[in-house]
């Protein structure tokens, strides 16, 4: 029996065995020497690298699951501190930020979860030190000291403790080590980036060991911001200023005993995240007229990297948690390995937005807690055994956790926002109308309230309060029928049980709205009469316009008086929702081993995510979700969980003794229900989509054609696309006398995010200089064909193929006591969009080609670079 110390140590060189620290050969062969006398062990090679993509070690290329194993030098000399930066090393893997750094999602195989409503849960699970993070954006930010990386693709519920249905990151930081370290960073860059941060590990004892590590990174922003006449003073978006700090205590007190105890602290406070002008239509020309200077771009040039904005962008991150993970080899089963992971967090985020995007003040949120707060209190607990004999390899497992989330979404009203909305709804009717100096006064004369004091304030401040409690049992086990076939059974039973108590209210009364209304809740006849004379006096004989150009023009007032955060029919309700879901999932695998040099395998899986409430004021012609636009607020926001079952064909391939690794897998994935969250320029609405189906093949390659010399990558093409189902009146494409839905588009088409082609490259190549410095070159890069960043697929927010490339080269000490890196990041400056979306209150309908729709974006960082120096004691 091995013990769990010798088990901790000879874990992470074997994962840095296989990629990365195989160019420093002689380095493991120090860790690694043979006891005097004892046969010298041939060397080590790709084919041996060990990922724990099943709660067990096992070697890569004997695994039934398509994994990405990423070690610590790796992700190093690629620049990943973060799991954004990660999404260069994986095919496949798409991550992307929107309104704050705290809303990131990822991607696998181009199914993910929109994070801008923190009411859908992720369809990527993030696991950091065994912990799941509730929400991608919760598992962003500097990662630390990473010892390896394992991207696994597909449904994943049977051994994790959190179902996810697309896939895990999963994330293991460098543990306490029993020799005494001090390792220190500094980095200095362009865009003003200065980074420092230090490690110190020590023994205490024979059987403990103590780690702590502490990081400060600063950057100056990459997006220059026209503050207009305030009050925002800050000039530049996107900066960083972050701090981190991480503790852990590992206690061994026998062989058979390892008890890990981790502390951490996050703390971000930086300027994020503004928008940039992609399309300008003619919404611009009213903004700019309510502005001081020009409202936003005068043309539309997103990479001149300037935006507008008159509100704040300050956000406001922290995380922090402690997690102990026990591991002991009982006497029972053979000496199965009792696995307990207990973790407490408490993430919270705070961020102002100008939702305009233009420094008009039309609608903004403050940055501080009663106005602009989401937060995540999680306590979770996991247990795991472990066993295995001649013929069986199983795990049992069970997983809880009580997760409170409270969110506060606040809208205000600026002084330009009742001008801006009366000219806007003037220039529909006529665009000539638009250019009339009374026009911003339109909205005055049909509500019959003074100028400017129908909507302006305080429009909407809601309160959510959501427990979400998740109980599971799981099973993973593996039968080895001969030496050759494997066959793995993998079951899950989970119930999850959410609540949801929902306050809105609006302060300002929105009188402007009201008005339009009489006490049985329809347009009153002096509201109409009001609108004809104000449309008359300005030209237009509204009595002899058509009646179904009456009624729309109608609809079109009404609706943009009364959009959600205007709306009084939210006043003062209190709402509270309650699910519960039991679901089964699981999977069956049959692996079987051909020969030394190949491993083929077939797999079926039943994945699920559970469902949720749209935390967001939600509203519709009906009263129900599925409506189509309207103003009767909704009461149930709840949507059901999402299913997949997913089908994979791989194989694993071994050539070169062991130095070439060919994989490849082919994969086709349904899913049901995809919850699927749009943002539709107003709101952000959640629908159920009947089916998206992602079919294709993923491959990978590692070679180590020489010593020092390893080539990393892969090829990954993914056909994602939604079913042909219309589902709801938001799916109807133009024709007939009801107007083009805003989904009209997506039936039948790729979803977004999910270019079909997506391909990773890295060469790095390690050599000495002398006898006491070595060189060690790497160049890495990431190619995505076209896809959509709209969740609507408007042709307005399509991103071209593009590829980033990133280089680093170090100097280091044969010792490893110093090291000097040059770095560069997206090296080739390449342009692209992270997402692209409906300019706010400035889009009237789906049809391309709208000359009044306009259109924003959240870019890509730009090229970075710099040097970094290391020293290790």
């Amino acid at each position: 029996m091995i013990s769990i110390k010798t088990q901790r140590k000879l874990l992470p060189l074997a994962v840095a065995a296989g990629l990365g620290s195989l160019l420093a050969a002689p380095v493991l062969a120090q860790d690694a020497a043979p006891a005097e006398g004892a046969k010298e062990e041939k060397a080590t090679t790709l084919s041996e690298l060990v990922v724990t993509a099943q709660k067990r070690e096992e070697a890569l290329q004997d695994v039934p699951v398509s994994v990405t194993a990423l070690p610590e030098q790796l992700l190093r000399d690629t620049g990943v501190r973060d799991v954004k930066d990660l999404q260069v090393l994986v095919p496949g893997l798409t991550v992307t930020s929107t309104q704050s750094e705290a809303q990131t999602v990822a991607r696998i195989r181009g199914i993910g979860t929109v994070g801008d409503n923190a009411g859908l849960e992720s369809s990527v699970g993030i696991v950091i030190d065994g912990v799941y993070r509730p929400r991608n954006g919760v598992g962003f930010g500097d990662l630390g000291e990473i010892e390896r990386i394992e991207v696994l693709k597909g449904p994943q519920g049977t051994v994790f403790g959190k179902n996810t249905s697309a896939g895990v990151i999963n994330v293991i930081t460098r543990r306490p080590g029993y020799e005494t370290s001090v390792e220190g960073e500094l980095t200095v860059g362009n865009y003003g980036a200065l980074g420092v941060s230090g490690a110190f590990n020590t023994p205490i004892g024979d059987s403990s060991a103590f780690r702590v590590y502490a990081a400060k990174r600063e950057r100056d922003g990459f997006t220059d911001v026209h503050t207009g006449a305030g009050p925002r003073t800050e000039t530049e978006d996107g900066d960083q200023n972050f701090h981190t700090l991480r503790g852990q205590l590992l206690l061994e007190p026998t062989d058979n005993l390892d008890i890990n105890l981790i502390a951490d602290f996050t703390s971000r406070e930086e300027n994020c995240c503004v928008g940039v002008t992609t399309v300008r239509g003619a919404t611009a020309n009213i903004i700019n007229a309510l502005s001081p200077d020009e409202g936003v771009a005068p043309v539309a040039d997103p990479f001149a990297r300037e935006a507008w904005s008159n509100r704040s962008t300050e956000q406001d991150i922290k995380d922090k948690g402690i997690a102990a993970e026990v591991n002991w080899i009982t006497p029972w089963f053979g000496g199965a390995t009792l696995t307990s992971i207990t973790a407490k967090r408490d993430w919270q985020s705070i961020n102002g937005l100008d939702f305009d995007f233009s420094s008009a003040d039309i609608l903004y949120r403050n940055a501080d807690e009663d106005e602009s707060f989401t937060g995540f209190e999680t306590f979770s607990q996991e247990f795991r055994l472990t066993g295995s004999t001649d013929k069986l390899d199983w795990m049992v497992g069970a997983f809880y956790s009580d997760e409170d989330l409270t969110r506060n979404e606040t809208y205000r009203l600026g002084a330009a926002y009742e001008p801006y909305l009366s000219t806007a709804l003037v220039s529909l009717v006529n665009p000539a109308l638009g250019a009339r100096p009374d026009a911003p006064l339109f909205l005055s004369e049909v509500t019959g309230q003074a100028f400017n004091t129908a909507f302006q304030g305080f429009g909407a401040d809601d309160k959510y309060e959501q427990n979400a409690k998740s109980a599971a049992l799981f099973t993973n086990n593996t039968w080895h029928a001969t030496d050759a076939l494997d066959l793995t059974l993998g079951l899950r039973y989970t119930r999850e049980d959410k609540e949801l108590d929902s306050n809105y209210s609006n302060p300002n009364g929105s009188i402007g709205c009201s008005t339009f209304f009489t006490p049985t809740g329809q347009i009153s006849p002096a509201a109409i009469g009001r609108i004809a004379t104000a449309l008359t006096v300005r030209g237009v004989p509204f009595a002899a316009l058509p009646p179904a150009t009456q009624q729309q023009i109608i609809s079109n007032i009404v609706g943009f008086s009364c959009l959600p955060w205007a709306n009084p029919l939210h006043n003062g309700r209190a709402t509270h929702q309650e699910s519960e879901e039991k679901e089964w999932s699981g999977t069956i695998k049959a692996a079987y081993r051909w020969n030394d040099h190949l491993m083929t395998y077939v797999s079926g899986a039943r994945g699920y995510k559970a469902g949720g409430f749209n935390l967001d004021r939600v509203q519709s012609n009906t009263g129900l979700s599925s409506g189509g636009a309207g103003i009767l607020p909704v009461a149930d926001t709840s949507f059901p969980g999402e299913f997949v079952d997913s089908y994979e064909l791989g194989a694993k391939t071994t050539w070169l003794d062991g130095n070439l690794l060919l994989n490849a897998t082919l994969f086709h994935q349904t899913y049901e229900d995809f919850q699927l969250n749009s943002f539709l320029g107003t709101s952000f609405v959640v629908r159920s989509i009947p089916e998206v189906v992602s079919k294709g093949v993923d491959t990978e390659v590692l070679w180590q054609p020489i010593q020092g010399l390893m080539l990393q990558g892969g090829l990954m093409y993914a056909d994602t696309r939604y079913g042909d189902e219309r589902p709801g009146g938001d799916f109807i494409a133009p024709g007939g006398t009801a107007p083009a839905g805003a989904l009209y588009k997506l039936p039948g088409n790729q979803v977004s995010f999910a270019p079909y082609w997506s391909g990773t490259a890295a060469v790095t190549y390690e050599w000495d200089f002398s006898g006491n410095l070595r060189g060690r070159a790497n160049l890495g890069a990431k190619y995505m064909s076209e896809y959509n960043t709209g969740s609507d697929l408007d042709v307005e927010k399509l991103q071209e193929a593009f590829t980033v490339v990133n280089a680093r080269f170090v100097l280091q000490a044969r010792n490893n006591r110093w090291a000097v890196e040059l770095w560069g990041l997206n090296v080739f400056d390449e342009e692209y969009v992270q997402v692209g979306f409906d300019a706010p209150l400035q889009n009237v309908s789906p049809l391309p080609g709208n000359p009044f729709n306009s259109f924003n974006a959240f870019l890509g960082a730009p090229r970075t670079y710099g040097v970094t120096f290391r020293v290790s004691y």
